[in-house]
């Protein structure tokens, strides 16, 4: 059997609150759903030159620059919120994925290779390193070996993200003359490799160096010092650096198919930007967060085929972004930059005031008699010819909130379309992303948010792809707890419901130490229905959960939040759940809580939960019950009884473990002690002990109080009857004698009303059915009885049908026919078998 937590546990605190990050404000509500407790507690090749053309054809264009998201979620026609599901192609490479030996094997260090006669096209190859990543396996040196043939493999556009290859699993990337490399976050790639895009760059036409990948920096974060190395890579159309100090020999001449040049973050010391001057097909400059820029404007302003300039920092801190004349500054570029569609200028103060200077008041008045007004004086000029894009996100004087602005699309934290505008755009600047989901947070604290599949999309999307970053995943997981709270789950897709689930897990495995995630993170997953919605990761919540019980602050909150998602997952899953549980150590985490407890004579929520997690874990698992023996459990148990003796929750979850431990055959001799059973034996008269209630319980806490105490009989009455049913030879001690503690078993029984409730589960009737046969010690059936006949007469609908189920009509048919048991035994098994015979009728009419 199971414990089905009562409603007292389920308010740990009467308000708690939602941390976004360290730094800002805490947000309150009210905490969680009321909190039950559980019994048994409850292949073909493609023309690859052409594949790899229109891709980089699309990575030219700006929009693409900034990659807007995928669009994975989607609103379907009923209003519920979904993924699609994977294509037959997908699936195909997932199973691929999870099953590595289908193609290869193991080498003696550990490689894979490829099995003999097996050749892989192009398009295979370049698919499978995709899908290996998405489905969320690790991509090292050993799976890279894959493809150290360049005959039987082929690999033309890799993207690595998160990826713990080494030079030489870069090496065997590069050796098959790949079109595009992309790497982002692949932290043991170190400037000694940075000689392999000299040997193997020729081939090159896109090369993307994102955060943390140091093939051309020193991974020291303060290092300024530049490396000394040249684009060995004529035939690059685009080229992503970031963080790179740039020193002033680097020559970009040679680079004449050079389209799309993005700097973010790059240092650049005494390099020029007039280096830039002679590229002829150059329509794309990204120098997000270069500071200081304002002495290479006039080399900007020679790049006249820009189509897109991206000049925009991410603080202004310090003095960045500011300009001296920021208005007449703008009107410089526009002058010079005619052909501009996409223009960021966040975090800077290029838009100006909003108020025209004395100086260019008379130009201005002309510029809008012949284009229009506008409220950034510097883009007068583009009124009657908006640009596509504009990002004026944590601009100086709120520009992103003026009327009149000459853009067809902008970035800025003004309303929901301009946020959801910046998170797409900005989705690879995780410092800035960060602070566009802490917008998204408060729009939907306030259920101001009206696009929630976009907002959803943004959100995980971002914390997918910056999963080092902690902040990020603690804004990203506040959001997230306002999108999914008080929302039907029936709204969510399973596919949807997965990915978030998944992606929140991600972030506090990543962030195991830091309290506010897992708090974040734990509060979140409180909104889903457990365990059903996570079965697909319980073991990998299962660990996290323990984490956040034993390694977090004593008494803290999210120890209390994690102890108590543990035992909602404890209570309703099979037995080769419960046996991982076990295995995982979640009796050893329990004892060790209780010992703590024990030895500061505290009782909290979290002590009430241990012993109800246990309860659970053992319920129909033996080796949970010896673990709980092994680990002294019965001598916490006999400490918390002398510690806590009016606890009345806790002596209800003890005896329900107990309960447990006593159906375990081979385990009941270490229940078999002077001390023990005294113990049973004196909690046989629970409910006949005096209870005292204050004039504030009144009579709901008396009724509370009484079913706690009965439930309490009811299991010691439970472990004797078990612990007697061995017979009279395995009842080794002399005091108290076995027929005394017997007729106090039935004398406790008979003080018991059979129509008492009680917060208990049974999924299986046969450790009580094994009672009613056991016909050497009648008072054993007698209570075996007794507790079919309870639960049948108060649960008809539940418990009839598992009576009928389990045979047990047959054997209480036998139990009455047979002449050793007494009167009263037989009278209370023909009240169950009538009660089932009117469950079944109610059955046949309904």
């Amino acid at each position: 059997m199971f414990d089905l937590i009562n409603s007292k546990i389920l308010v740990f605190v009467p308000q708690v609150y939602l941390k976004l990050t360290h730094h800002h404000h805490l947000i309150p509500f009210q905490f969680l759903p009321p909190l039950r407790r559980s019994k048994r507690n409850t292949i073909e090749s493609g023309n690859v030159g052409s594949i790899i053309e229109s891709q980089n054809r699309r990575r030219h264009q700006y929009k693409t620059h900034w990659h807007k998201m995928s669009c994975k979620v989607r609103l379907m026609e009923d209003g519920s919120l979904d993924e699609e599901p994977l294509t037959l192609k997908e699936i195909a490479y997932q199973k691929l994925c999870n099953n590595l030996d289908i193609f290869s094997g193991c080498t003696e260090s550990g490689q894979r290779s490829l099995n003999a006669g097996i050749v892989l096209t192009n398009e295979i190859c370049d698919a499978f390193l995709e899908n290996y990543q998405r489905f969320h396996r690790p991509l090292d040196d050993r799976v890279i070996n894959l493809f150290s043939d360049t005959r039987r493999t082929s690999l033309k556009i890799v993207n690595l993200r998160y990826s713990t290859l080494s030079s030489i699993g870069l090496q065997t990337l590069m050796r098959h003359k790949l079109f595009a490399l992309s790497m982002w976050y692949c932290d043991r790639i170190t400037v000694q490799s940075h000689h392999l895009l000299a040997h193997y760059g020729d081939s090159l036409r896109s090369l993307e160096l994102g955060i943390s990948s140091h093939l051309l920096q020193n991974a020291e974060p303060h290092e300024k010092e530049p490396v000394d190395f040249q684009l060995t890579c004529p035939h690059l159309r685009r080229l992503v650096l970031n963080g790179v100090v740039m020193h002033h020999r680097l020559q970009f001449a040679h680079l004449q198919d050079l389209s799309h040049l993005d700097l973010t973050s790059c240092v650049l010391a005494n390099f020029s930007l007039e280096a830039l001057g002679m590229l002829p097909n150059l329509h794309t400059l990204i120098l997000f967060n270069v500071w200081p820029i304002a002495n290479q404007l006039h080399a900007i302003c020679c790049l006249r085929r820009l189509c897109t300039l991206d000049i925009s920092i991410s603080s202004s801190g310090n003095g960045h972004g500011t300009y001296d004349l920021p208005d007449q500054t703008l009107v410089m570029l526009m002058d010079n930059l005619r052909h501009l569609t996409h223009l960021d200028i966040s975090g800077t103060n290029l838009a100006g005031n909003g108020v025209a200077t004395k100086e260019s008041t008379n130009a201005n008045t002309k510029t809008e008699q012949h284009f229009g007004p506008t409220d950034i004086p510097g883009l007068a000029s583009r009124t009657q010819r908006p640009l596509q894009f504009l990002g004026l996100y944590h601009t100086a004087h709120w520009a992103c909130k003026r009327h009149d602005i000459p853009a067809l699309e902008v970035a800025g934290d003004a309303n929901e379309q301009q946020i959801l505008t910046a998170a797409r755009y900005y989705h690879d600047r995780p410092v800035l992303l960060t602070r566009v989901l802490n917008d998204l947070y408060h729009l939907f604290r306030f259920e101001n948010c009206k696009d929630i599949h976009t907002a959803l999309d943004v959100v995980l999307c971002a914390m997918d792809r910056h999963l080092k970053f902690k902040h990020m995943q603690i804004s990203g997981s506040a959001t997230l707890f306002y999108i999914v709270k008080g929302r039907d789950r029936s709204k969510f897709g399973t596919l949807l419901r997965n990915h978030i689930i998944r992606t929140l897990l991600n972030g506090m495995e990543m962030h195991l130490t830091d309290d506010t995630m897992l708090r974040n993170g734990y509060l979140t997953l409180t909104q889903f229905h457990m365990p059903v919605d996570v079965l697909f990761e319980y073991e990998r919540l299962i660990k996290i959960l323990l984490h956040g019980v034993s390694k977090t602050e004593q008494e803290g909150f999210v120890q209390r939040i994690a102890i108590y998602l543990l035992n909602t997952l404890a209570c309703q899953v099979d037995g080769r759940q419960k046996l991982f549980l076990g295995e995982l150590g979640v009796v050893s985490t329990m004892l060790t809580l209780i010992k703590d407890r024990l030895t500061r004579s505290v009782f909290d929520d979290v002590m009430e939960v241990a012993w109800s997690t246990m309860w659970n874990v053992t319920d129909e698992t033996a080796i949970n019950c010896k673990k709980f023996l092994d680990g002294r459990g019965m001598e916490y148990f006999l400490k918390c009884l002398n510690t806590f003796p009016d606890r009345d929750e806790l002596l209800r979850n003890m005896m329900g473990l107990l309960g447990n431990v006593a159906e375990v055959k081979w385990l009941r001799p270490k229940l078999m002690t002077q001390e023990f059973i005294e113990v049973f034996a004196r909690l046989l008269d629970s409910l006949s002990d005096g209870i005292e209630v204050g004039h504030h319980g009144g009579r709901l806490a008396n009724d509370n109080a009484n079913q706690l105490r009965f439930q309490v009989s009811y299991n010691a009455a439970g472990v004797l009857a078990h612990i007697a049913s061995d017979g009279a030879d395995a009842w080794t001690i002399k005091t108290p004698t076995r027929q005394h503690v017997l007729e106090r078993m039935v004398a406790a029984i008979q003080r018991w009303n059979i129509k008492s409730e009680r917060n208990i589960n049974y999924r299986s009737f046969e450790p009580i059915l094994s009672l009613v046969r056991c016909y050497e010690t009648p008072e054993c059936q007698h209570w075996a009885v007794w507790a079919l006949a309870n639960l049948t007469q108060v649960y008809p609908d539940k418990y009839c049908q598992l009576v009928e189920q389990e045979n047990g009509i047959q054997i209480l048919t036998e139990l009455i026919e047979h002449e050793s048991p007494y009167c009263e035994i037989k009278r209370i098994a023909r009240l169950v078998i009538e009660q089932c015979d009117l469950g079944m009728e109610r059955m046949v009419e309904g």
